[in-house]
């Protein structure tokens, strides 16, 4: 019993970091919470993702080292979402653990082909956030993060595949599928309301 005591008070931060933690921490709440929200689709569901995120950090800031805390919360927030996706088991969050990687030459070409000259990264760039917003909640947890990760938050490559856990590569190509399915949807929405103007004008 002592011995399990003293590992979980070795966890614990002491009242010295307390004042630390807030000023490193707190400043990225917001972050937090956006990439939580994303990932559950539900504001309520969020907030208790990130509660338990941050209860998470605070018990083990004394193990954190580096500069990038950033990232570090980031990657809390992420496992605490998994762990409460296990918990709830909703079927409606639809995370795919491992997307498909590229399988042909053109789709290489758009992997590892310059951002600044992606079409989806363009047609991002030119919706309006609501708009983006609603799309984005229609699509797979898993593209959700990685749009959030890089478009939102602006994180690099590196960064992603660090809170992530997977390899740069594989985040390249995520975020590219990412890309052309917020594509699709926003096209898909478009058609329907020219078809639905027309329609009206017919009347």
């Amino acid at each position: 019993m002592r011995g399990e005591a003293d590992s979980q008070e070795s966890t614990v931060p002491k009242d010295g970091q307390r004042r630390r933690f807030e000023l490193l921490a707190l400043p990225h709440l917001d972050a937090a919470y956006n990439l939580a929200r994303w990932l559950t689709g539900s504001t309520a569901d969020a907030e208790d993702v990130v509660q338990e995120a941050y209860l998470r950090a605070y018990r083990f800031f004394d193990t954190f080292r580096g500069d990038n805390i950033h990232g570090w919360l980031l990657t809390i927030v992420r496992n605490s979402f998994h762990t409460w996706m296990k918990e709830n088991r909703s079927p409606r969050l639809g995370f795919v653990a491992e997307l498909p990687e590229p399988d042909s030459v053109d789709d290489e070409a758009i992997l590892w082909g310059s951002p600044q000259a992606n079409p989806e990264t363009l047609l991002l760039r030119d919706i309006d956030h609501a708009t983006v917003g609603r799309l984005m909640q229609r699509l797979p947890a898993a593209y959700r993060e990685i749009l959030l990760l890089r478009e939102v938050e602006e994180l690099s490559y590196r960064e992603i595949a660090d809170i992530t856990g997977t390899p740069v590569g594989t985040v390249m190509s995520r975020l590219s599928r990412a890309r052309e399915a917020l594509r699709r949807s926003w096209h898909g929405e478009a058609a329907k309301e020219m078809l639905a103007n027309e329609t009206r004008d017919g009347d």
